[in-house]
């Protein structure tokens, strides 16, 4: 049905219908619609998002990010989504199932990421994982709910370069950082002039 339609037109009582069991038997389970819309979600953005490591920070961010619209742009995964974000503004059991089994989840497998780039000297130490996460989702986030542009790869790669810039990491993304941690530069040789 979510590929069908927009999670807002959807009701209880048509699942209930298609699925062949009473009211009672669907709200047993799932005490409201966007409960019941998120377990669906939940399995299937999992199955598309899984964590990934490439050895670099540029290279896990890019990475991540493809990886997560390639999932949003599937027609049920993008679509629940939406619905799913709107619906958690006013169903108290499904923000909390919301921040519990997917924010929280999801956050962890990214601050991953950025543990092992501070590890591996990409990142400084004192970063604010938080606010480095915020900035690579929030624009992907706004432009999932807007559709004023697409989620393209060159978006992606310009989201990554922004933050890799921001952290001071690095080049520009596609390429890992150069040997040496941190994005510098190796000094350069030079050569004393003659007499």
């Amino acid at each position: 049905m979510l590929a069908e339609r927009p999670l807002t037109d959807i009701s209880v009582e048509e699942v209930a219908a298609r699925a062949g069991v009473g009211k009672a038997s669907v709200y047993r389970r799932w005490p409201s619609k966007g409960t019941l819309a998120f377990d669906a979600f939940v399995s299937e953005f999992g199955r598309r998002h899984p964590a990934v490591d490439t050895g670099s920070f540029a290279g896990d961010l890019l990475a991540d990010l493809r990886a997560w619209v390639r999932a949003v742009r599937a027609t049920t995964v993008g679509q629940t989504l939406r619905g799913l974000l709107a619906e958690v503004q006013r169903d108290p059991d499904l923000a909390d199932a919301w921040k519990e089994r997917f924010v929280e989840p999801m956050r962890t497998q990214h601050r991953a990421m950025v543990e092992r780039a501070i590890l591996r000297g990409e990142v400084p130490p004192g970063i604010d994982v938080d606010f480095l996460l915020d900035l690579l989702y929030g624009p992907a986030y706004h432009r999932l709910l807007h559709g004023h542009l697409p989620l393209s790869d060159a978006f992606v790669v310009g989201v990554v370069d922004a933050v890799v810039a921001a952290v001071g990491c690095g080049p520009a993304t596609g390429r890992p950082p150069p040997a040496g941690g941190r994005g510098r530069r190796e000094p350069e040789t030079r050569t004393p002039a003659r007499a």
